[in-house]
């Protein structure tokens, strides 16, 4: 393995780690794959492999384990990690804070520290516009102030930008890129990878296509009375493909020496605010059925309105996202269906 052209991915198995080590071997990196499967499963490396046609090398490991991780540095040579690897439910987050502490600082810790003892250089960190907390101003930049985060989640994303900022400015070595983005929605266009979270699921697209699918009874609307055009939530949902090839933009720039310090951030999003009701509608309308779905209270830990400036990451990584909302929806229904041997 070419040392400057291996990237090792933690959290490979997962939704954005699955459809992010597709696009780096088709971008020509050589890619390693370590998991835990604490809310995936081996389903998704077999997808990577089948997609790519490539064995990609797979270890099982828990990032929390520095014993288990010191062994896949001292297996393999690469020069980059992508750190997907982190509990994600906000809800869960506010309910069990120390779990979302412990794993998810311990684990990029541990990933770090690895760096440092084997001299590997750079790290692209799976940050979040939850660290904008409850913006001042929309769309965010990536100079906007990041406010209180509004969950123990948000805040281990917070947490992990300063520790990976300040280590970079420690270390001569180590170069660091944070990609804070939006709301990643659909899947793979072979229908051979896409998310597949256990139990109920914590993000709304899983949940439209999981009702619409005759798993979920009916689809929960958390809030319609927010000061937004239609009164539901406003995110910036980009899909899963757009967004993976966002992670090899950056890796390139890490790779080829182009940064313009030791630690940079981007916003990778779309730039246009949707809300949860028109979500469902244009999900309705491109897969031609009716969705079942009902008005709740809001949901504690979340935000009125957030959407991205993506101008950075346009301008500087000559990235942007292309895929039209309706032909992301197909895409996640496709999967839905394909998993549940649908037609």
């Amino acid at each position: 393995m070419d040392k400057k052209k291996g990237v090792l991915v933690s959290g490979g198995g997962g939704y954005i780690g699955t459809h992010t080590a597709v696009e780096l071997i088709n971008a020509g990196y050589e890619v390693v794959i370590i998991d835990n499967f604490s809310n995936s499963d081996e389903s998704g490396v077999k997808g990577v492999r089948e997609i790519t046609g490539k064995d990609v090398p797979f270890e099982l490991v828990d990032t929390c384990d520095k014993e288990a991780l010191r062994k896949v540095f001292e297996k393999y040579e690469f020069d980059t990690v992508i750190h997907f690897a982190a509990y994600k439910a906000v809800g869960e987050s506010m309910d069990q804070p120390l779990k979302y502490y412990q794993n998810n600082l311990v684990s990029f810790m541990n990933i770090v520290e690895m760096m440092k003892e084997f001299g590997r250089n750079n790290v692209l960190f799976s940050s979040s516009a939850t660290v904008y907390g409850e913006p001042e101003t929309l769309p965010v930049t990536e100079e906007s102030p990041r406010q209180p985060a509004t969950s123990p989640y948000g805040n281990t994303k917070q947490m992990a930008e300063d520790i990976l900022r300040d280590c970079c400015r420690a270390y001569d070595s180590l170069y660091g890129i944070a990609l804070r983005y939006f709301n990643p929605i659909g899947a793979h266009p072979s229908a051979m990878i896409g998310e597949l979270p256990r139990g109920v699921p914590n993000n709304l697209v899983p949940f439209i296509t999981q009702t619409a699918a005759g798993i979920r009874e009916c689809l929960s609307v958390f809030g319609t009375d927010y000061d937004t055009p239609d009164g539901s939530c406003l995110r910036d949902f980009i899909d899963i493909v757009d967004l993976a090839k966002a992670h090899v933009a950056a890796v390139d720039r890490m790779t080829q020496d182009k940064m313009e310090g030791k630690y940079e951030i981007f916003n990778i999003g779309t730039g246009r605010p949707v809300s949860v009701l028109e979500l469902i509608t244009t999900f309705e309308e491109v897969n031609n059925l009716k969705l079942p779905y009902k008005i709740v209270g809001r949901r504690p830990g979340d935000v009125k309105a957030v959407w991205a400036d993506t101008s950075k990451a346009n301008r500087v990584l000559g990235w942007e996202a292309s895929r039209p909302l309706g032909e992301t929806l197909k895409a996640a229904w496709k999967w839905e269906k394909n998993i549940r041997d649908m037609e």
